[in-house]
């Protein structure tokens, strides 16, 4: 395009464009591990949750809490695992697997007999 033609908006600029997109980096998986938790208290919430943001998952045995702080801890991971983009989900009685994004976790585990 010439000078002229540029003040002047006569010509076309046939030069293409490629748009950036930015992605989120998603860190390798290098030492993660599978913990097993039995919490007693409400409290020990907090222990599976640092856990989970370090990009290990927790199993979680709910069965020695009473079933109102059995639910307080599942709402309470399951707002960590959400920050996080994890998954959280129901693998048994009383039992759950809390994972991080970057650990993907497959198949499926139905509760119903079939």
């Amino acid at each position: 395009m010439a000078w002229k033609d540029f003040l002047t908006g006569t010509e076309e600029d046939d030069t293409e464009y490629e748009e950036e997109t930015v992605k989120k980096p998603v860190p390798a998986v290098r030492n993660a591990s599978i913990a097993l938790f039995e919490p007693a208290a409400f409290d020990d919430a907090t222990k599976i949750a640092d856990t989970i943001k370090k990009g290990n998952v927790a199993t979680v045995n709910l069965h020695r809490l009473s079933k109102d702080y059995a639910q307080k801890t599942i709402d309470f991971l399951t707002g960590v695992v959400y920050s996080m983009d994890g998954r959280i989900e129901k693998i048994g009685h009383n039992l759950i697997l809390c994972s991080p994004n970057e650990v993907k976790v497959s198949g499926r585990i139905t509760m119903n007999a079939e």
